[in-house]
């Protein structure tokens, strides 16, 4: 590990002046350090934002809730109102990891959680996400575990994050503080597609500060799902994971959002696939149009039918069909 500054940010204020490009916050570190150690990041200068008021859990007056960005994983997955209004997060949470690394890792963490691709991880590999224009050794390389949605000539990495598909079938809202003041993005455009450009995940600019995450109020008659399916039971990423949040008014569905994890470049949502089943369409219909777009490599075809079969099973249990 390279030698890196290291400040302790009093205040949001301060933490906002401190973030510049090279600059990493530090929360749980439960990615970061792991990724320091390894020289895949290296950063100028840690700026731990442990001591920041982010940590609570707030319901809002709309029924909504706002979750800081420094709320460890373990206490929200055990949160009664999310557990009562949100359960598909919840047990997304509790899919993930281990117990002692839900103890530590943040909501703002998890959001930015990096690939897990190896290829990524080892400096001694090619790859254009951590090296642009070095190469993707994974593409007919070893990507049993990789992406066949949103994939590119430049990267195969999968998003690795079980949270994130829960977020993203809830449609969360970003809250970040940056040089211009504070603003909000929809998850949907939070994340970006490879292109040519790996290296750039999200929406972010240098020194932007996640601090909360909030998520609407759901109506009435909302029912959700999540399904994770990995090569064992405990501490293992997801090969294929499905999130489902419905609500279906007088035997009517009226709203649906869906998402899958393990199989794109990013939590992968398709609105227009949800339309099939909105207009009247068949799971088995709007479960074809969602992967009607995939592109398997060279070991990991069977995640086609495997996501097929998780999304099917999530969508039926969600709507009892």
């Amino acid at each position: 590990m390279q030698s890196f500054g290291y400040k302790k940010a009093g205040s949001l204020d301060e933490a906002a002046r401190t973030g510049a490009d090279g600059i990493k916050f530090l929360g749980g570190g439960t990615t970061l350090i792991d990724l320091m150690k390894l020289e895949v990041e290296r950063p100028k200068a840690l700026v731990d934002i442990t001591a920041l008021p982010l940590a609570a859990i707030e319901k809002q007056k709309d029924g909504g809730v706002k979750i800081g960005a420094t709320v460890r994983n373990s206490d929200l997955a055990h949160n009664d109102y999310i557990k009562k209004n949100y359960a598909v997060l919840s047990q997304a949470l509790l899919a993930g990891a281990s117990a002692q690394l839900r103890n530590k890792a943040t909501t703002a963490g998890n959001l930015l959680q990096r690939t897990r691709c190896t290829y990524f991880r080892d400096p001694s590999r090619a790859c254009n996400k951590r090296v642009p224009k070095s190469g993707c050794g994974a593409i007919g390389g070893h990507n049993r575990n990789l992406a066949i949605l949103g994939t590119s000539n430049d990267c195969i990495a999968t998003n690795p994050s079980d949270m994130n598909v829960a977020m993203m079938a809830l449609g969360a809202r970003v809250h970040v503080l940056g040089e211009k003041g504070e603003r909000f993005i929809n998850i949907d455009e939070f994340y970006l597609l490879p292109g040519n450009t790996p290296e750039k995940e999200t929406v972010l600019q240098p020194g932007d500060l996640i601090t909360a995450v909030s998520l609407p109020a759901l109506p009435a008659g909302t029912v959700t799902s999540y399904l994770k399916l990995r090569d064992r039971a405990s501490y293992e990423f997801a090969l294929a994971s499905s999130a489902v949040v419905a609500s279906i008014q007088g035997g009517k569905l009226t709203r649906l959002r869906f998402a899958m994890g393990g199989i794109g470049t990013k939590p992968w949502r398709n609105p227009e696939a949800e339309k099939v089943l909105l207009n009247g369409g068949t799971i088995q219909d709007a479960v074809a149009f969602f992967l009607k777009d995939a592109k398997p490599q060279s070991e990991n075809g069977f995640k086609v039918e495997l996501a097929k079969r998780c999304l099917t099973h999530s969508l039926k249990n969600a709507l009892k069909a």
